[in-house]
């Protein structure tokens, strides 16, 4: 068993993530800190209580004489939520919410069907009758501090109204235990979905409840007889350790298992029988609480674990073809380079030098793709690497040329990140060779600018700059023109030569998003 537990609550959203704990004890008046650090204890865990009582739950506290606001708002993941929209920050008056200022005031618990008037702001509950369950929240000495308003659409409720006794009592005993802070290890797990199973296991590790999707998930392992009171120890799998260990730490627990030939994610979430009345008269000494039981939740992650593992089949795969294919495009320019060197034509040494140099940079791509599994690619990176083997295959250090590189991370999608590297190439090879040919020394800078929108790569040089007379759409440069192709074409943006008072400045702007 391994933990799987991927998945993590967004930030505690007490009174807007922005404020700080100063200001929450502020608008809330008589709230310490201590009471703001329970309250976001409780916070955290209300996601699995709402996940399992597919229900809505709202977090107020008092902000005035009979003033409350919504401190925390959590949406099920297991049905459809009742506000399409965040409420959180909304303060509301005894006229609006009567049950919740009566908890907050009287530290009254209450179950209240109301209708969400029309004009309020309260997203898909508007005009929508719906089941309040109110609580108190109280400090170990008594004193109430805030309410949860557990909100429940009528269908739903029904259907809850006749759901099986002893699933209730465990949701009953789950709501006391994360009102109470008392809930342990909550805050790991991961949301409780609608086609997810449940099974109640009491303290003699008994199946006291199963519902019909778990049922179906046990039949799969080929137990079609009736698993209730059942001891899980029986089922003869080797999943049984993360309710024992639950129930022994006392603390909730998620983990994938494999069971048979499944993927299961299973959660154990102790729940407890709190000591009330005559049997804590009676017996002074025990602890307030004992253990219950354990409430375990199946999710079946088999075909979701089998499409990643195809997934990562195939990624490999490509990630094989993109390095054979890095590696036949070095061996074509090591051919080339080899026949470069034994040709006496300096004009045929120069193009076969620029093929090589073109041949390189598109391999610095599938060099990246072999490498990672993301389908963009970082350009500085790319320009980098095309600067280091201009350095080390063309540039010759006696001409003391300096390549400088500047500019953010820019990531681009495969097909424009190949052209990009293309230009680049161009851009530094055309450089070199006509802004230099009459100087010796100088600075070439690759320059990256993104503005959200468009992209600009800019390569400016300190040479002999632009010839008198020049026109760009009438240049004889193969490079040139390889590179107003590419920008105007591939990238559906625009290629500017521009004279500086030293040197020329070519720019390739285009859309970010085409």
């Amino acid at each position: 068993m391994h933990s799987s537990s991927s998945w993590t609550r967004p930030g505690w959203r007490f009174l807007g993530a922005e404020k700080d704990m100063n200001s929450v004890v502020q608008q809330c008046g008589s709230l310490t800190k201590e009471d703001a650090a329970r309250l976001e204890k409780i916070g955290r865990d209300l996601t699995i209580l709402a996940d399992l009582s597919r229900a809505d739950i709202l977090l107020y506290c008092l902000c005035g004489p009979q003033r409350a606001v919504v401190a925390d708002q959590v949406r099920p993941h297991s049905i459809l939520p009742i506000y399409d929209e965040s409420i959180v920050e909304r303060q509301v008056g005894y006229t609006e919410e009567p049950a919740v200022l009566r908890a907050l005031t009287d530290g009254q618990t209450g179950v209240t069907e109301v209708r969400r008037a029309a004009g309020s702001k309260s997203g898909a509950a508007k005009g929508a009758p719906i089941v309040q369950e109110t609580y108190p929240i109280r400090t170990p000495d008594g004193r109430v501090i805030a309410a949860v308003c557990i909100e429940t659409n009528l269908i739903e409720r029904e259907r809850h109204r006749r759901r099986n006794k002893v699933f209730q009592q465990a949701l009953r005993q789950l709501r006391q235990t994360v009102l109470a802070g008392e809930l342990r290890g909550g805050k790991a797990l991961t949301p409780f979905a609608e086609h997810d199973g449940v099974l109640v296991i009491d303290a003699q590790h008994r199946i006291q409840y199963i519902s019909g999707i778990a049922t179906s998930l046990y039949r799969k392992l080929g137990y079609a007889g009736d698993l209730l009171r059942r001891r899980i120890e029986d089922l003869e799998l080797d999943d049984n350790g993360l309710t024992l260990d639950a129930m022994e730490q006392a603390r909730c627990l998620e983990a994938e298992v494999r069971a048979g030939n499944l993927v299961w994610v299973k959660k154990a979430i102790p729940l407890f029988e709190r000591r009330r009345g005559l049997r804590r008269l009676l017996f002074p000494g025990q602890p307030a609480r004992r253990l219950a039981g354990v409430l375990v939740t199946i999710h079946d992650d088999t075909d979701r674990r089998r499409q990643e593992e195809e997934i990562q089949v195939k990624v490999t795969m490509i990630q094989e073809i993109h390095h054979r294919v890095k590696n036949n495009m070095q061996t074509i320019a090591s051919l080339l380079r080899l026949q470069s060197r034994r040709t006496e034509s300096e004009e045929v040494r120069r193009a076969l030098q620029e093929g090589i140099n073109r041949i390189l940079s598109v391999a610095v791509i599938h060099e990246f793709l072999a490498h990672q599994e993301a389908r963009v690619i970082n350009i500085r990176d790319v320009s980098q690497r095309i600067i280091n083997q201009i350095r080390e295959g063309i540039l010759d250090g006696e001409r003391r040329i300096t390549l400088d590189l500047r500019g953010p991370n820019i990531y681009l999608p495969t097909q424009p990140a190949t052209v990009c590297a293309l230009v680049i190439n161009e851009l530094l090879q055309n450089a070199l060779e006509h802004g230099y040919d009459r100087q010796v020394g100088g600075t070439v800078t690759v320059s990256l600018h993104d503005d959200g929108e468009q992209v600009t790569i800019s390569v400016d040089d300190d040479g002999v700059g632009l010839p008198e007379q020049f026109d760009l759409s009438q240049t004889g440069s193969m490079g040139l023109q390889i590179v107003r192709v590419l920008a105007e074409g591939d990238l559906k943006g625009k290629f500017e030569l521009r004279g500086r008072d030293k040197g020329v400045s070519a720019v390739v702007t285009f859309p970010k998003h085409t």
